[in-house]
């Protein structure tokens, strides 16, 4: 699709997005057989801890339908598809890194080494993480890549007793 039909998406999306206190990650809009699906990637502010919640996308994403119909950016039928980033996003930008906070990451080094640890910090000059071997502090730059891992706890990490359904 043009590049000037998502930035009308983008023009409509981004007013009810920042009004929500949410940071607009990605718009993409793209073909879908005899119609359009215009995806838009929301996230919490780079700054915030945590996941963004699922009862605050479905209201964010009603108020996005409302605009974009009353908008229409979008020629002919289009299905609307309201989403976070997910575990699965790369760490490719300082924010992401930021957002990352207090999670388990694997921080891939422009030397061909990796660590893996909890991302305790991140700034414009360091990422630090806290391994098995204590606190290691690496400068961005010397990251090449960096991916959230994915964690299940067990019941008794989660401080449930064995007897007690999680």
């Amino acid at each position: 699709m043009a590049a000037s039909q998502v930035e009308r998406v983008r023009e409509v999306v981004q007013p009810v997005v920042g009004a929500s206190g949410l940071y607009l990650e990605d718009v993409v809009v793209a073909p879908a057989g005899r119609r359009t699906v215009v995806r838009v990637v929301l996230d919490l502010d780079e700054d915030a801890v945590g996941s963004l919640d699922l009862d605050t996308v479905g209201e964010v994403s009603r108020e996005i339908s409302a605009a974009m119909d009353a908008a229409d950016p979008v020629r002919g039928a289009y299905v609307l598809e309201v989403s976070t980033p997910g575990t699965d996003r790369p760490l490719t930008e300082p924010r992401h890194f930021r957002r990352a906070r207090t999670r388990l990451v694997t921080l891939e080094l422009t030397d061909g080494s990796s660590v893996r640890g909890r991302l305790a910090e991140a700034d414009a000059s360091a990422y630090v993480l806290v391994t098995d071997d204590g606190e290691v502090e690496i400068e961005p730059s010397r990251v090449s890549r960096g991916r959230v891992e994915v964690e299940l706890r067990r019941g008794d990490e989660t401080g449930l007793d064995e007897t007690e359904e999680a």
